[in-house]
């Protein structure tokens, strides 16, 4: 009878189509985690220089902010470690790779662009300024 189908066949061919998704889960799931490492990477050169009179403190430390370096520091840092893989997995679900990079690289630069525009920290009195001796 011609209506037999060889199991091994079906089987075999099943088991190709899933390591092949398999890959390419894991090379999207390796994308999240370099975008993870890049952003905070991104973050930490972005806020660490703004935040550094803050935890240098000026002249004795007498201007030290622990507020900025245990409280806005880490959050920065979480955003930025959170931020762009999240956005990498809302936005490859609906749109392609490239698609989903290029969203996830403005939304980058709108986080740090709101950053810049929100977060002061206390900075160092300007050296030409101050008072006389």
């Amino acid at each position: 009878m011609s209506d037999e189908v060889d199991m091994s066949d079906v089987v075999d061919e099943g088991d190709e189509v899933d390591e092949s998704a398999g890959d390419d889960e894991r090379v999207l799931n390796g994308v999240g985690c370099v975008l993870a490492l890049a952003g905070v990477l991104v973050a930490a050169a972005f806020a660490v220089p703004r935040a550094a009179y803050s935890y240098d403190g000026g002249f004795e430390g007498q201007d030290t902010d622990w507020g900025v370096i245990l409280v806005e520091l880490p959050l920065i840092l979480l955003a930025g470690f959170a931020v762009p893989p999240l956005t990498w997995a809302a936005a490859v679900r609906r749109l392609g790779p490239w698609a989903a990079a290029l969203v996830c690289l403005a939304v980058v630069a709108l986080g740090l662009w709101g950053l810049d525009a929100v977060w002061h920290p206390k900075q160092g009195p300007d050296p030409g300024y101050g008072p006389g001796i």
